[in-house]
């Protein structure tokens, strides 16, 4: 808003600093026209107005008195004293203007941001020799969370890696009791013998924490009883693997009977990955029996460099000798052709094969049939990596200990500007309450885009100093050159 100056008409208006300004003279064009007597040092230079030219000069001096404005403000925020007026009206927890965690325009300086408010000041640190011990301790939580975030990263890197299987025994036991038929039983079931089989196994020496199911080590589960006492209809139990199956730690098989019965027993294991059984030529020229297809493409380019099978002119090629030829059935291909030629020579890998006899005598109802089956599982180290990464049990107690050292932290440096000034205010209370002032007073001009001297200004001997005529001729031969401009344009745009 524009203040009236007394003593001008109400049209008429002071030139304010920025607009460019023009001597009086003829409307369009002219010389500037100096008053006679009037020396050019009268003209404060403050007063003075920019050339059009100067207009990019003009831009950057606006700049700055924004970036003034701006500090001023900060600067009014901490300099102002506890004790005066206004102060107790700012909390503590503003004057810091406000948290890097909570603001999401501070980008990626946040964390660093974070961690200088950590760091007291030297000042305090001179006064206080103790707080050298809390130094100490932020260098080493800034070491350690370079250690964790290193090891993180190295976690990250060694799963994104195919980890060795570890060989395990998974021990199977294999047990059947039998039930004799009961005349005087009410129910249909207990009137007629039965027996009934389990199948249950565990793994020795499981180091993990949750225990795996006797299940999941398996695809399917096939046992195949005698055919000629349960027809061919009957003598089949199979269970296989789907995606909704639950795993559990043992099977059951109840059928009526009473005599002992022959059974065969098919695991097929479940590998992870996928392993193959090799053709029986294959399998004797890599002396490789069930392996995953890495493994057994490994074995043949082992064989091939041995036996120098690589053609020496085209490194693409594979020479094949007899062995190749009598597998492959060609005298040359490329080795990129081996994965696809494979398919035909990998079936699926043997089932574990066990003969029981499910007998019903009773002397041998507590016997139980025990076999150590050999299979592969996951490094538990795996699980843990994977579970230290995902854990996020601590964050939430860091979190809230990192709130508590930044507000103590914060009342910190606000003990400390009180404390320096009333260290200063008892040192010379009269300079101390001057010097204040006079600081205050100039960040209020910058905040209120005073410019000038208003004490002097709203005097009415200032205007009527030798220069006041030239400026208001300067300013209204300004407007004139602006309303020629806007009327020469006006008239481009209809023309074209």
């Amino acid at each position: 808003m524009e203040r009236k100056r007394p003593g001008m008409p109400s049209g008429a208006r002071m030139p304010h600093q920025g607009a460019p300004m023009g001597p009086p003279g003829p409307p369009y064009g002219g010389s500037p026209a100096v008053r006679p007597g009037l020396p050019s040092p009268v003209m404060e230079p403050s007063r003075k107005r920019p050339a059009p030219s100067q207009q990019v000069q003009q831009q950057q001096q606006q700049q700055q008195q924004q970036q003034q404005q701006q500090q001023a403000v900060q600067n009014r925020a901490r300099k102002k004293p506890v004790g005066f007026p206004g102060a107790s009206e700012m909390p503590a927890r503003q004057m810091d203007m406000r948290e890097p965690q909570s603001d999401p325009t501070l980008g990626s300086n946040a964390k660093r941001r974070k961690m200088a408010d950590k760091i007291l000041p030297q000042r305090i640190r001179e006064l206080v020799p103790e707080s050298q011990a809390y130094m100490d301790l932020l260098a080493f939580e800034r070491k350690l969370d370079q250690t964790i975030m290193r090891k993180r990263v190295d976690i990250q890197e060694a799963l994104k890696r195919p980890m060795k299987q570890q060989k395990r025994k998974l021990r199977l036991y294999i047990s059947n009791t039998f039930n004799p038929a009961r005349p005087d039983a009410d129910d249909s079931d207990g009137s007629i013998a039965s027996w009934e089989l389990r199948v249950e196994g565990k793994l020795l020496d499981d180091p993990g924490k949750q225990k795996k199911k006797f299940s999941s080590f398996f695809k399917s589960l096939v046992i195949e009883l005698d055919k000629e006492l349960y027809g061919p209809d009957n003598h089949l139990v199979e269970w296989h693997r789907t995606p909704t199956t639950q795993e559990t730690d043992g099977f059951q098989v109840k059928r009526p009977g009473d005599v002992s019965v022959r059974c065969t027993l098919l695991l097929m294991l479940d590998y992870q990955p996928p392993q193959f059984k090799l053709d029986l030529r294959l399998a004797r020229l890599l002396g490789i029996h069930t392996q995953t297809r890495s493994c057994i493409i490994q074995a043949l380019w082992q064989y091939v460099k041995t036996n120098k099978l690589q053609d020496s002119h085209d490194k693409e090629y594979i020479n094949c000798d007899k062995y190749f030829q009598q597998i492959f059935d060609c005298p040359r291909l490329k080795f990129s052709e081996i994965p696809q030629r494979l398919t035909n020579l990998l079936l699926p890998p043997d089932p574990i094969v066990i003969n029981h006899v499910i007998s019903v005598d009773p002397n041998d109802q507590k016997k139980t049939a025990c076999y150590d089956i050999d299979v592969e599982v996951e490094d538990p180290l795996k699980s843990q990596m994977s579970s230290f990464l995902l854990s996020t049990a601590n964050q939430q107690e860091i979190a809230s200990l990192d709130n508590k050292i930044h507000e103590t932290i914060e009342s910190i440096n606000q003990l400390k500007i009180q404390r320096d000034f009333m260290l200063s205010f008892s040192r010379d209370p009269k300079g101390y309450i001057q010097d204040w002032l006079k600081s205050q007073s100039r960040d209020l001009k910058l905040m209120t885009d005073v410019v000038g001297n208003p004490e002097e200004e709203r005097r009415a001997a200032f205007y009527h100093e030798p220069w006041s005529q030239e400026a208001v001729s300067r300013y209204f031969y300004c407007k004139i050159q602006q309303r020629r401009q806007e009327l020469e344009q006006a008239l481009a745009v209809r023309n074209t």
